[in-house]
């Protein structure tokens, strides 16, 4: 009987070497073979031709690609056709001992070291119902349908900042199948590196050695376990000198949070070696726990060769009232600003004398000499003595005159605005809640809204507002939007707390019930709206169920704002009670008030982002601006 032919091919550097076994037939029982070699790969059995192999071995493999991609009746193959063989089969034969000879001059190369393990996380797993919540958030992360309608769909990329958040204080792990899903998310949207590195843990950091797209991971913003333990100075001696930028700026915050001077140390013993705009950014980082104890270093610097650095060590000085920087400043301002009693005047009133130059000691102390476009040189640099003067040194130059008294006194030569706005930004660098709650001033006032933000001012009330505690804040702007409307106060909800405290929120709902009345599309209150969505207490759900129905459209309202107002009170209260339903599906099993547990999916209600219209498109980027 006859055996199949059988060819086997090797490939050296310089030729191909066929060598074809073919058995001879004899008897059932005999097969002797024979065997035949040639270095120039010759054979009569069912190998390619000759022509064939010759061919195929001059066509390079990207003219047998492009001929095979456009195909043999557009582009002819560089390829021979043995008799009876069509041009493809020529050109697929071609292919074939091409692709041996690729494979057969490669060597192998030597194994790898074997993968270290993943590390382990301690940290609890997620309940089953948050994991599905995770789950479903990631896989919704870019979005879908454009368009300036939302519908009524809660915005599921706009909650994943808050999940991460809450699972994070609970102490979870992230589960490792949802890793990659999750980091592909940290680097999409840097404003979720810090909490989804940190719920992500260790093995974060394992996955993107292994992933170049994940390297960001590795600079160790936001993540704990990037940061040595201060207890081990060698440890963070060699993170400090060999890690990367980010590492080191992680690495210096955290330490300046734990111990102050530790990382004081750490900045002081490269300095003279860093590159300016790292120490730019160092100097920047000491702003945590800075102290007394960092005058000297920051004196140093404001000798610095880079402009930027002096300037930020002299804002880090000035905020140090007790500084030799904030007394000098002190001093100069109050050559500039103090009381003139008027003859027939009730009280004072405050006279300003702009200084006439700026000189080196200005300038050593951070006094930048050229001002902005459409700025005056001397009412620039008046403005930065007394941004950088400590505030309690006012009231001793008014005779002893509370902050909400000093604000009070008329001010000489139209300087009010250009002084309050210095002190303004005064009370931001210096923290002094008396000056900001002076300076912001009674909001329901008629004329407040003008006030606190006049023409011509560069004063920023959102910052101002920082400076408050955090109930104070929130009323001071429920009052403000009460008085004067949305239209002033979508800063100001941003630097709120979350979730709103109550009087806030009613106020933010009731003006936007108002702006409903007024037949307003709900769209020019986008920004506002999607705040409320995010930042409203999710038990208020229930009260503002009576907003999602459809109202009759007064005289002179666009035409159906009633319907889209019904839109986006339906989303806000679904979104509520969705955000409602990720609390309780982050709470412990164990936890009987939590709802939680093994049965919990079977008892809790509909969940709200999936009891949508089929039809209701989705929101967009473009539905989170300001109005």
């Amino acid at each position: 009987m006859t055996s199949p032919t059988t060819t086997a091919i090797t490939t050296t550097s310089t030729a191909a070497t066929v060598t074809t076994t073919t058995p001879t037939t004899t008897t059932p029982d005999t097969t002797t073979p024979t065997s035949t070699t040639s270095a120039t790969a010759t054979s009569t059995t069912a190998v390619p031709t000759a022509t064939t192999r010759t061919a195929s071995a001059t066509a390079s493999w990207s003219d047998l690609v492009s001929a095979a991609l456009l195909g043999t009746k557009r582009r002819t193959p560089p390829v021979t056709a043995r008799a009876g063989q069509g041009v493809a089969a020529a050109l697929l034969d071609a292919a074939a001992v091409s692709t041996v000879r690729r494979r057969a001059a490669l060597r192998p190369a030597p194994a790898r070291e074997r993968t270290a393990p993943a590390p382990a996380d301690p940290r609890p797993p997620l309940p089953p119902a948050a994991r599905r919540r995770l789950s479903l958030l990631l896989a919704d992360r870019g979005g879908t349908a454009g368009g300036s309608r939302r519908g009524t769909a809660p915005d599921l990329t706009e909650l994943l900042p808050q999940w991460l958040a809450a699972a994070g204080e609970r102490g979870y792990r992230a589960p490792e199948a949802l890793l990659p899903a999750l980091l592909d998310a940290a680097r999409a949207r840097t404003d979720l590196r810090p909490a989804a590195l940190a719920l992500a843990g260790p093995r974060a950091l394992w996955l993107a050695r292994l992933n170049g797209d994940w390297k960001f991971a590795l600079r160790g913003i936001g993540s704990p376990t990037a940061v040595p333990d201060s207890d081990d100075p060698g440890s963070v001696r060699r993170r400090w000198e060999e890690g990367l930028f980010a590492e080191r700026v992680q690495l210096l915050t955290t330490l300046r949070r734990r111990d102050p001077q530790a990382g004081l140390r750490l900045v002081r013993g490269t300095w003279t070696t860093e590159r300016a705009e790292d120490r730019l950014m160092f100097l920047d980082s000491l702003r945590e726990g800075l102290s007394a104890a960092d005058e000297p270093f920051l004196e140093r610097a404001l000798s610095d060769r880079s402009r930027n650095v002096r300037a930020t060590a002299a804002e880090l000085l000035s905020a140090l009232p007790g500084s030799a920087l904030a007394g000098r400043m002190a001093e100069r301002a109050r050559s500039c600003v103090g009381p003139d009693h008027i003859p027939g005047a009730e009280g004072p009133t405050i006279n300003v004398e702009a200084p006439h130059e700026c000189d080196a000691g200005m300038q050593r102390d951070g006094v930048t000499t050229t001002p902005p476009t459409g700025r005056g040189e001397r009412s620039w640099w008046l403005g930065q003595l007394v941004e950088a003067a400590p505030l309690d040194g006012w009231i001793e130059r008014f005779g002893g005159r509370a902050p909400a008294a000093i604000v009070a006194l008329p001010v000489a030569d139209d300087w009010r605005t250009e002084l309050h706005d210095a002190w303004c930004r005064a009370a931001v660098r210096q923290r002094d809640a008396d000056w900001a709650r002076a300076l912001l001033g009674v909001p329901a006032a008629p004329a407040r809204s003008a006030e606190v933000a006049p023409v011509g001012s560069t004063r920023d009330l959102a910052k101002l507002l920082t400076v408050l505690p955090e109930d104070e804040r929130a009323g001071w702007v429920a009052e403000f939007i009460a008085a004067h409307g949305l239209s002033d106060a979508f800063r100001m909800l941003g630097v709120c707390a979350v979730p709103w405290a109550e009087p806030l929120g009613r106020s933010v709902v009731d003006a936007l019930d108002i702006a409903r009345d007024a037949g307003s599309y709900p769209w020019s209150f986008s920004g506002v709206m999607g705040l409320a969505e995010r930042c409203l207490d999710p038990a208020a759900a229930d009260r503002l169920d009576m907003l999602t129905a459809v109202t009759d459209e007064p005289e002179g309202a666009s035409p159906g704002s009633g319907g889209y107002w019904s839109e986006a009170f339906q989303r806000l209260v679904g979104t509520l009670r969705l955000r409602a339903t990720m609390y309780a599906e982050l709470s412990r099993p164990e936890d009987p008030a939590s709802g939680t547990g093994p049965d919990a999916d079977r008892t809790a209600g509909p969940d709200p982002a999936t009891e949508t219209a089929p039809d209701a498109p989705r929101s967009s980027a473009s539905d989170r601006t300001a109005p």
